[in-house]
């Protein structure tokens, strides 16, 4: 092979080394007990996190006034879209903001998605997905209608089934629908996108014996989920979020019962591998979700972090 084309190949694999490093990942955060709001954590290489600190945004929405759970999605148009739990029991409902540069954020809103149901216990860990192929937002959460479902050891007050609506601009919702129902309690759905009709969902078990993760398949992002696999974590986890790397999807979760952040790494989400041991995160940080930021944002909300 001559030097001029050796010379080529260099140029060529520098410039997408330095394409590549236009982004980094962005996991946001909240600190107990949910008061304070919006904190965040940014990676170059998706396993070691940095503090970007906290609080971005103050929690207003809800009666209670926290901000649990913050999912975040970037849309097309380079807006960051947020949800959150602002309550802990009670509520109809979740909280929303968007920002161009997760600094300055609009107003905070209020979306009763529960409203038409007069009963319902909660609105709980609300998690954006953006559809591509319909341009359309899909937000899940999960909430407790007592007496409408089967159960098993759970109390009625604590016997999940996750929900959905549909958005193009946050503004205008589709009818509250039933998302999954696997026959036990579940909460923290997370939808992960693999190919056209390619979809695989991870969920919690929330049921007393369980409260594990386990993936369900589908066709479509609205499902219908099914083939819902063994655990694939311990006792006492919550709170996934996923990120693809190199062909391979990394799951992070929050271990809560031994009070520790661990993820797996899994490339067909049939296998998992341990990779507990090859992550660092903040002190304090707990479960949201993880999207991209360009370069530009993110060197905004470092210079912002160092006020904090």
């Amino acid at each position: 092979m001559s030097v001029k084309k050796i010379l080529s190949i260099v140029f060529l694999l520098s410039m997408f080394n330095c394409a590549s490093k236009k982004e980094a990942y962005l996991f946001t955060s909240f600190r107990e007990p949910a008061t304070e709001g919006l904190y965040l954590t940014y990676s170059e290489d998706g396993y070691n996190w940095k503090d970007l600190k906290g609080p971005y945004l103050e929690p207003e929405a809800g009666d209670s006034k926290i901000m649990r759970d913050p999912s975040i999605v970037r849309g097309k148009d380079g807006m960051y879209h947020m949800v959150w739990t602002t309550d802990w029991k009670g509520g109809d409902g979740f909280g929303y903001a968007s920002s161009k540069d997760l600094i300055h954020w609009g107003n905070q809103e209020y979306i009763h998605v529960m409203k038409n149901e007069p009963t319902v216990v909660n609105v709980w860990a609300p998690e954006i997905f953006y559809d591509e192929g319909e341009d359309r937002y899909i937000i899940i959460w999960a909430s407790t209608i007592p007496f409408r479902y089967e159960k098993g050891e759970e109390e009625e007050k604590n016997n999940h089934r996750m929900y959905y609506v549909t958005t193009k601009d946050f503004k205008t919702f589709s009818e509250t629908k039933l998302f999954l129902e696997p026959g036990f309690s579940v909460i923290d759905c997370v939808i992960v996108k693999r190919g056209k009709e390619d979809y695989a969902l991870i969920i919690k078990d929330n049921t007393r014996p369980n409260r594990n993760l386990k993936v369900a398949f589908g066709k479509s992002p609205l499902g219908p989920f099914e083939n819902i696999s063994e655990p694939y974590t311990g006792f006492l986890s919550e709170g996934p979020t996923v990120l693809k790397q190199d062909g391979k999807y990394i799951i992070y979760y929050d271990n809560y019962g031994e009070k520790n952040y661990k993820a797996v790494s899994t490339s067909d989400f049939k296998t998992f591998e341990d990779i507990s041991n090859k992550i660092s995160l903040p002190e304090g940080h707990k479960h949201g979700t993880i999207t991209t930021v360009s370069r530009r944002v993110l060197n905004g909300l470092i210079e912002k972090s160092k006020e904090k």
